[in-house]
C-alpha cells in the first residue's frame, strides 16, 4: 500500500489552482518523480507544473470520461504507471435549491468525475497491486451545508463513493482516502456571499495546510483526511441526536444571515464552535461544514 509520494507518479485533478495546487507542490516537494497537473485551465496546470522540479501540465474536463481514459493511457505511456491520483476538481454552485444547470454541474464534477477516476485508473492499480486513489469531497458531504443543496447532496456522494469503494476494492494494496476539509482559503471561499453560513463553522485553513494532512494521512494509512480534526466530533455528535444538531444548524444559518460575514467578539468564540454552541444554548448543536 502507498504511504509515501517519494519516487511516485502522481496525479492531481483540479491542480492549478487552491488545494490541487497545494497538493502538487507538496508531492514534489516530498520527492514524487513525477508530478501531473490536471485541471480545465490547461495553460494554468501548465504553469503550475512548470514550477515543479519534475512536472507536466495538461487541460482535462474531468465530466468528459473519453478525455480522461485517453490522458490516463496518455501519462502512463509517457510518464509511468501512475501511484496516487487525486480526484480533487470541485465547483461552487447556487444558493439554496440552485438550478437543474447548478445540479448537473456538480453531478458531474462531484458524482461522476470521482465514478470515471475509478474505471479508468484503479483497474490499472489492481493489476499492479500498487497505488491510491484519493477523492476530495468536504466536510458538507459528512455533514451538511446550509448555503447550498447541490453543493451538499452531491459532496455526500463523492463520500459514499469513496466508502463504496474502500469496502470493494480496499484492504489489500491499492489505497483510497477521502479528503473532507471545513474552510479553506481558495478561490472557492472568495465567492462565497456575505452571510453565507460556513463563514462562522471555524477556522480557514490555507492550502498548505490541507496537503499537510493528506501526506500525514497517506503516511498512517487513513481513510478519512480531516484537516479539521474537530470535524469527527461534529459528526459524532450529528449521528447521536439528529433532531437537535438539525435545530442547531437552522440557529447557525438564522445568525449567519442576520450576521453578513460576522465577526464577533472574542468572547463568542465562534471559530471554535463552542461560541456557536453557547450562543444557540445547544452544546450538541451547531456543527456544521464545508
Amino acid at each position: 500500500m502507498l504511504t509515501s509520494v517519494r519516487d511516485a507518479v502522481a496525479v492531481v485533478t483540479g491542480g492549478a489552482s487552491g488545494i490541487g495546487r497545494a497538493l502538487a507542490q507538496r508531492f514534489a516537494a516530498e520527492g514524487a518523480r513525477h508530478v501531473v497537473v490536471l485541471d480545465l485551465d490547461g495553460a494554468a496546470a501548465g504553469d503550475v507544473a512548470a514550477d515543479l522540479p519534475g512536472g507536466s501540465g495538461y487541460r482535462l474536463d474531468v465530466t468528459e470520461e473519453d478525455a480522461l481514459a485517453e490522458l490516463v493511457e496518455r501519462i502512463e505511456v509517457e510518464v509511468g504507471p501512475i501511484d496516487l491520483w487525486c480526484s480533487n476538481a470541485g465547483v461552487l454552485p447556487g444558493g439554496g435549491l440552485g438550478t437543474n444547470q447548478d445540479w448537473d454541474r456538480c453531478w458531474r464534477v462531484h458524482g461522476l468525475a470521482h465514478l470515471y477516476a475509478a474505471r479508468h485508473v484503479l483497474p490499472r492499480m489492481l493489476a499492479r497491486e500498487q497505488g491510491h486513489l484519493m477523492l476530495t469531497a468536504s466536510a458538507a458531504g459528512l455533514l451538511t451545508a446550509t448555503d447550498t443543496a447541490a453543493y451538499s447532496v452531491t459532496k455526500h456522494a463523492t463520500v459514499a463513493l469513496a466508502e463504496w469503494l474502500a469496502i470493494e476494492y480496499g484492504g489489500g494494496p491499492v489505497g483510497f482516502s477521502c479528503l473532507c476539509p471545513q474552510v479553506v482559503r481558495t478561490a472557492m471561499l472568495d465567492a462565497t456571499p456575505a452571510g453565507a453560513a460556513v463563514l462562522a463553522t471555524g477556522p480557514v485553513l490555507e492550502p498548505e495546510q490541507v496537503a499537510d494532512a493528506v501526506v500525514a494521512a497517506l503516511a498512517q494509512g487513513r481513510f478519512l483526511v480531516l484537516p479539521h480534526p474537530e470535524v469527527t466530533e461534529y459528526e459524532r455528535r450529528r449521528a447521536a441526536d439528529r433532531d437537535r444538531w438539525l435545530a442547531g444548524m437552522r440557529r447557525l444559518r438564522d445568525h449567519a444571515r442576520q450576521s453578513a460575514r460576522p465577526d464577533p467578539p472574542a468572547s463568542e468564540d465562534l471559530g471554535t464552535f463552542s461560541g456557536l454552541w453557547r450562543l444557540s444554548g445547544n452544546r450538541r448543536g451547531w456543527e456544521t461544514s464545508r
